[in-house]
């Protein structure tokens, strides 16, 4: 018993850590100099995160580290899911078929075109899939469920999410920076949805669509949970490609499935709201909470992005992953400039 209560003290010190960061983002991004820039409490928290990656983090005791990755993980997925208490299916009515369709053919092409290019490269076929996955679909959140899926070694999942979160947290800052220069010349409602086509994680669509405005933020973030949601189609056929590929394996066990639940949480939430049924001023509460576990969420993701996962990933697995996150930028705003104006009014 002192072992477990050990273990779950170990686990707070290092929420509580990330909850500093929080609030350490919340005092910095009520400076001028930061409000005139857009800078979100969000990305601030990356920031913050990220420096402490690559200073303090190999000082501080491992046993905090279950800490910070719960808030990467299960408070991100909270955070997601009260997100949608900032939306209606009005929203999502306006987002539309265009964001669907761009959806899709960002998911299809990326996955399709990474594993074929990851054959040219001569790279390892679940590697190059993972991060295929990873980079099409949902980052991280993909990664693991396509691991579970597969059923390979934990290292190729390390690989495939070093680089989702490498290119992933350049993307956070480079889309606001060439919207507010003019450089994209995409209307809020166009570059939300390339935002939420394009960007790799979750959080990655929130932190940037926030620093760009509401209007753009709630739009990317619906986007991005449809991405979300085309996970779960993806899995299931990653499933019967496993269990084909397994039957010819004597004795192989049969892949799982992981069904994102938190985007049918988010969905919910949206559902619920969509009815006004609590007061403004609770659901304004809400909201600021929930901006302040994102926050936590993207100071853990921060924390988690030292500058050694370079190394670790190696040359291929980078090199494939920079050839998509190219697709990404180039083929989804092409994507977002020919389709959406045909559906977005």
């Amino acid at each position: 018993m002192p072992k477990i209560s050990n273990q779950k003290a170990s686990m707070i010190h290092g929420v509580l850590l990330i909850a500093l960061f929080a609030c350490a983002a919340f005092y910095i991004g009520e400076a001028p100099f930061f409000k005139e820039i857009s800078f979100s409490p969000m990305i601030i928290g990356i920031i913050l995160g990220m420096i402490y990656a690559n200073s303090l983090r190999n000082n501080l005791p491992d046993t905090w580290v279950p800490g910070i990755q719960f808030c990467s993980k299960k408070i991100l997925r909270l955070g997601i899911i009260l997100y949608g208490f900032r939306l209606t299916f009005q929203d999502v009515v306006n987002v539309g078929v265009a964001g669907i369709v761009i959806d899709a053919i960002v998911v299809i092409v990326t996955i399709l075109g990474g594993v074929y290019l990851g054959k040219l490269l001569k790279m390892d076929r679940d590697t190059a899939l993972l991060t295929s996955v990873g980079s099409g679909i949902c980052g991280a959140a993909a990664v693991l469920g396509a691991e579970s899926t597969i059923r390979t070694q934990p290292y190729k999942t390390a690989v495939a999410v070093a680089t989702v979160v490498i290119f992933g947290t350049l993307s956070m800052f480079i889309y606001p920076i060439a919207y507010r220069t003019g450089l994209l010349n995409l209307t809020p409602q166009e570059m939300g949805i390339y935002s939420g086509a394009t960007l790799h994680e979750v959080a990655h669509a929130v932190g940037a669509g926030n620093a760009m405005g509401p209007e753009i933020a709630n739009v990317a973030i619906i986007v991005k949970m449809i991405r979300v949601m085309l996970l779960v189609p993806v899995l299931i056929v990653l499933g019967f490609w496993v269990a084909k590929r397994n039957s010819t394996t004597p004795g192989a066990q049969k892949g799982k499935l992981s069904i994102p639940w938190f985007a049918l949480g988010f969905l919910a939430v949206i559902a619920f709201n969509s009815f006004n049924l609590l007061p403004a001023a609770l659901v304004d509460g809400i909201n600021q909470f929930d901006t302040f576990l994102l926050t936590m969420a993207m100071a853990a993701l921060g924390a988690e992005t030292s500058f050694d996962k370079f190394k670790k990933a190696g040359p291929k697995p980078f090199l494939l992953a920079a050839l998509l996150y190219v697709w990404l930028l180039g083929g989804g705003y092409i994507l977002t400039k020919c389709l959406a104006p045909i559906w977005v009014a």
